[in-house]
């Protein structure tokens, strides 16, 4: 057992379920994991570590030291961190563009509600020829930036920043791509929803996969939320409150990664993807002090100190936040 400050007979079972369950999965894609703790951990404390230090906090996870320093100098190999040498040890460090990309995800994972819509739809049109290659990976590219795909010509998405969606395309190596697509911001329509504004979501993405998606994160999770409510002397220590907030946010972004964001007005009704992000922010809330107190001891760099946690991102989830009073279940 890793880090409980509660006596046995009140061990919280559905944590040490999903440590446990994480554990036993026969493959692990450390490097998305790594990710998702600099993003989350490493970034607010100035965004480098020490390499033994990352290696000791991912330990209890099962996650052995040949695995992490591979997965690192990958990492290092795709330009998303840096060696900074001190003296005989070294530490990792983000690149600024891989800081950019880490900023853009706590942009979406920490935000505190779905995006509004102004009615205009955001279209971005393939006028020039593409080979089948070229076309895959503008499809790929705009897919990770929420669009959706009408034809094969044709890439929407409600609220998108077109600037910022071709900037990002920049970024993935299809700037030679950028002369054949044309950026068109459909007229404001204030006559509310219409059938075909529903017809174009159901043609463009395909929710079904993602609410399941949505559905297994929260059955995964809320019985952890649950049994936090209802037993107030239930007490989480450090090491596992920093355990599970990794997987917790590793799980959420994933997710992300593949939510277009569209605006509540565009979805079913009875979406899952809000009861995941208000699940998650309650959740991580609960963890946060004992798992923040954990990263103070353990979450050193190469000269041996403790970075300390910049208040630009402290109260990422505010504890007055509005929605935190809606009820997600029991």
């Amino acid at each position: 057992m890793h880090g409980f400050s509660v006596p046995p007979d009140t061990v919280i079972q559905p944590i040490k379920t999903r440590l446990d369950d994480f554990r036993q999965q026969r493959r692990v894609q450390a490097g998305s994991l790594i990710i998702s703790v600099f993003g989350d951990a490493i970034l607010p404390r100035g965004g480098r570590v020490w390499l033994g230090s990352l290696i000791r906090l991912l330990e209890p996870l099962e996650l052995n030291e040949r695995l992490v320093r591979t997965s690192v100098f990958r990492l290092a190999k795709e330009e998303w961190l840096r060696t900074e040498t001190v003296g005989r040890r070294a530490d990792y460090v983000l690149t600024n563009s891989g800081r950019r990309r880490f900023e853009e995800a706590s942009r979406h994972i920490y935000a505190s509600h779905a995006p509004l819509w102004d009615r205009r739809w955001r279209l971005i049109l393939a006028v020039g020829e593409f080979d089948p290659k070229e076309r895959e990976h503008l499809r790929r590219a705009l897919f990770w930036q929420g669009f959706g795909v009408l034809g094969s010509d044709c890439f929407v998405h409600p609220s998108a920043d077109l600037t910022a969606t071709f900037d990002a395309l920049v970024a993935e190596g299809l700037s030679d791509h950028l002369g054949r697509l044309m950026p068109l911001l459909a007229a404001d329509s204030r006559s509310g929803l219409s059938a075909d504004d529903a017809d174009l979501v159901r043609r463009a993405w395909n929710l079904d996969e993602l609410a399941a998606a949505y559905a297994a994160f929260v059955a995964t999770y809320l019985p952890i939320l649950a049994e936090l409510r209802n037993d107030r002397q239930a007490t989480v220590g450090g090491e596992d409150a920093f355990l599970l907030r990794t997987l917790l946010i590793h799980d959420y972004r994933r997710l992300l990664l593949r939510d277009p964001e569209l605006p509540d007005v565009l979805l079913p009704l009875e979406w899952p993807g809000q009861k995941a992000r208000l699940l998650c922010k309650e959740l991580y809330r609960r963890l946060e002090a004992a798992s923040e107190r954990h990263l103070d001891e353990f979450l050193t760099l190469a000269d041996g100190t403790n970075p300390p946690v910049d208040s630009v991102y402290t109260d990422r989830y505010p504890q007055d936040d509005p929605l935190a009073a809606i009820p997600i279940g029991a």
